[in-house]
């Protein structure tokens, strides 16, 4: 309890004495030092594991685990089988939804613009349901022979188009020559989305398989299948057995091989910022040395008092350890502070916005992982301690008399 006491004195700020108000400014320069470095670092984290979750999220809704389709993107005719096949051999596989993609022209009044036109089953794209912002997802064919579809927000802005307008598709049949004329099917705007990701709110044009059947003359064949499997780290090796037993002309694709970019991208983001940030953190573990060092320099009359009456060097040193750990406790506990704090006034109120088009989302992502909180404050807790050792170390070393003398 006595090496508690003495450590508190030491650190305590005395303003009656110039030289310990710097020393109680260095101490706080330590403190700070380490406050920063660990917000940073956890916030950092945090925005980083964000920007995964979503990016996963919104890729997923809009494609899958894992997609079949034919080779160079020919479409499959007997497509019933191979469907029953997978659902039965493996165990992981989720669901198996069939689709029907290819480019078309959409148009309202004067304005035309590209697409890509899906057709999903009636039940099927449940992730994207969760981004519709006007109307629902149906897809189903009304009375009167139109179709109805789901289409981007920033695609309805562009076009000029409200809810419950009707849309003409224009689109080439999958076997036609460049000189054939195309089909132009109406479609009924019943439900807009909106997920942040202009690559996607810009371009996709869902419907039903139906309608894109009728619409590239495809009779009853489909793009491919779109798969979900119950482990996303096994999708890579569901991918390859599929393809190998199915054979040509069936091709698997995992959405980490369909979107490597983004991907590599955020792993390349990811790998430099524990080590410029835990550079912050050993800035701030010099710091330490720095100002027990300095509360050496000041307290050498005591230290030698204390020696002569009787305190051993470890006293001595658990002295200035436990200056080193409450320094250190109190940066890491404030840091956490704060970048809980700051994380979740941007989770709530979202004050800092992103272009869309360059970063696949509107506003800066944040997740929060226990993991990211422990794993920062065990370390720079540690590193802060083990940096306490050194002018701990010296200071047990002094010799008392020569310390008092030379106060």
């Amino acid at each position: 309890m006595s090496s508690f006491f003495i450590a508190r004195r030491f650190l305590q700020f005395q303003p009656s004495r110039e030289r310990k108000k710097f020393v109680s400014f260095i101490t706080s320069i330590a403190v700070v030092g380490i406050i920063l470095g660990v917000a940073a670092l956890i916030i950092a984290l945090t925005i980083l594991g964000g920007f995964e979750k979503e990016l996963k999220e919104k890729i997923i809704s809009f494609s899958t685990h894992i997609q079949v389709t034919g080779y160079q993107n020919q479409f499959l005719k007997n497509w019933e089988t191979p469907r029953k096949y997978i659902l039965e051999k493996y165990p992981d596989v989720v669901s198996v939804s069939p689709f029907v993609t290819k480019e078309g022209m959409v148009s309202y009044g004067d304005r035309t613009d590209g697409v890509v036109v899906k057709g999903v089953s009636i039940d099927g794209e449940p992730g994207l349901k969760k981004y519709i912002v006007e109307g629902g997802f149906t897809l189903e064919k009304f009375q009167d022979g139109l179709y109805s579809c789901v289409i981007g927000k920033k695609l309805m802005l562009k076009l000029q188009a409200k809810l419950n307008d009707t849309l003409l598709v224009f689109g080439l049949p999958w076997n036609a020559q460049t000189f054939n004329q195309p089909t132009i099917v109406a479609f009924v705007v019943t439900g807009v989305y909106e997920s942040g990701m202009s690559e996607f709110d810009d371009v996709y044009f869902y419907t039903s398989i139906p309608a894109a059947q009728e619409l590239f003359l495809l009779q009853n064949s489909i793009s491919g299948f779109d798969i979900m499997v119950k482990d996303l780290s096994k999708a890579n090796d569901v991918a390859r057995d599929i393809a190998s037993d199915l054979g040509y002309p069936f091709y698997a694709r995992t959405l980490f091989q369909t979107y490597r970019n983004l991907f590599t991208w955020i792993e390349l983001q990811k790998e430099p910022i524990p080590l410029i940030l835990g550079l912050i953190m050993i800035v701030a573990a010099v710091n330490i040395i720095g100002t027990l060092l300095m509360v050496v320099l000041e307290k050498r009359k005591q230290i030698g008092i204390l020696r002569s009456l009787g305190a051993s060097q470890r006293t001595i040193r658990r002295i200035f350890l436990v200056q080193g750990v409450a320094i250190a406790a109190v940066g890491v506990s404030f840091g956490n502070m704060i970048a809980f704090i700051v994380c979740w006034i941007e989770l709530k109120f979202q004050l800092f916005s992103l272009p869309s088009s360059i970063y696949f989302m509107s506003s800066v992502p944040i997740y929060f992982q226990a993991e990211n909180f422990i794993v920062v404050s065990v370390i720079s807790f540690a590193l802060c301690v083990a940096a306490s050792y050194i002018p701990a170390f010296l200071a047990s070393k002094l010799d008392p008399i020569r310390a008092i003398r030379l106060n």
